[in-house]
């Protein structure tokens, strides 16, 4: 089951994909820059080349490189990897997700994030709330 326009990607395919939208596109150099335990340049290259042929990316020339840029919006990426998240570890539960979440991160929120989180649930509840 495909949940999203990048969950049939590689482990180093969406590595490449995670710094193209963490820089708003880049350079093969850049991109190599960007990731962790990074594989040769001409590896990254060949990677790139083969997004960009499933349709990906896109790229334009700025002098003599090349500069790549996701075809899909981020957004539309994001709520793809969360559905894939949310289908494949909690059962497609939102609650066990936020919860498990919450968990994790629980020294890392602030007072300000935890207000933030109840400020959504109070918003989505009154789109729930019956007129």
């Amino acid at each position: 089951m495909s949940s999203g326009p990048h969950s049939s990607l590689s482990r180093r395919e969406r590595q490449i994909m995670e710094v193209l939208y963490r820089r708003n596109g880049a350079t093969v150099a850049e991109v190599l820059q960007g990731m962790p335990n990074p594989p040769s340049y001409s590896a990254v290259r060949t990677t790139v080349n083969i997004l960009e042929r499933k349709g990906y990316l896109s790229h334009v020339r700025k002098g003599r490189k090349y500069f790549y840029s996701p075809l899909t919006p981020r957004k539309k990426a994001m709520q793809g990897a969360i559905r894939h998240l949310l289908h494949t570890y909690f059962d497609n539960s939102l609650e066990k997700a936020v919860t498990a979440m919450v968990a994790l991160h629980s020294k890392d929120l602030s007072a300000a994030d935890i207000e933030r989180l109840e400020k959504a649930i109070r918003k989505h509840r009154k789109k729930q709330a019956p007129p």
